[in-house]
């Protein structure tokens, strides 16, 4: 497999956040996303590990969850394998964009699902039969950029019927606490301000809409280290 960082941290996202991980991160995504912000890794080669290697690390760190995340995790061969054995002993979380099976991730492992909004871009590489699939403690994500995003989540959560006990999340698509350069409407303060306000607003539609099942997901490790979250803590970090 390859991989493009790991080290210790806090769960970001989803009903785990705040949460203490360890966090493996892989090389390559099929998808081009409008908002992605882990690009680096979608196009990195990544460094060489085996799932005993991985194991072991995740061994030595002593944590009770793990996070695999990408780029995107299914389309490392033996992804699969890694998140069964390691779920064995404690809590794995697996990140991915939807654009995959999420089948061979049994459980116990719990799945992060993304549904692509109309605003990624890339839309037409969600896989339906996914949220046929969801178990309790799975989450389904929508990243929102526009008004435009809400409403189509909105509907497919309708329509498939989504809500406890799997986890409904809505992320506004710009990350609050990310700081861009230097003055101008996309940078510095002014990014920072936006963000908010997105959040801000995505907040607003889902209390005038009583969305009781779902719940809006920040980047909490953005807020907390915006300059980049390895550095920030100190940690392990192995990027080739």
């Amino acid at each position: 497999m390859r991989v493009v960082e790991r080290f210790v941290t806090l769960c970001g996202e989803t009903h785990l956040a705040g949460v203490p991980c360890a966090l493996i991160r892989f090389a390559k995504c099929d998808l081009r996303c409008s908002w992605c912000d882990t690009a680096y890794a979608r196009e990195a080669e990544g460094a060489e590990a085996s799932a005993a290697e991985l194991e072991g690390w995740v061994d030595r760190t002593g944590l009770g969850l793990v996070l695999l995340t990408g780029g995107e995790p299914l389309l490392q061969a033996g992804l699969a394998e890694l998140a069964i054995r390691l779920a064995a002993r404690r809590t794995v979380l697996v990140e991915t964009s939807g654009a995959h099976d999420i089948r061979p991730l049994v459980a116990p492992v719990v799945r992060s699902v993304d549904v692509k909004c109309p605003a990624s871009g890339q839309v037409d590489r969600n896989l339906w039969a996914n949220l046929d699939h969801l178990r309790p403690e799975d989450a389904v994500k929508f990243v929102i950029a526009d008004r435009a995003d809400y409403e189509f989540a909105r509907s497919v959560i309708s329509r498939h019927h989504l809500g406890r006990p799997v986890h409904v999340l809505l992320s506004p698509a710009r990350a609050v606490g990310v700081r861009g350069g230097s003055g101008g409407a996309d940078g510095g303060l002014d990014r920072d301000r936006s963000a908010l306000e997105s959040a801000r607003d995505l907040a607003g539609w889902i209390l005038e809409d009583r969305l009781h099942d779902v719940r809006l997901n920040l980047q909490l490790h953005r807020v907390l280290w915006p300059e980049g979250e390895g550095g920030a803590i100190g940690s392990s970090v192995a990027r080739p």
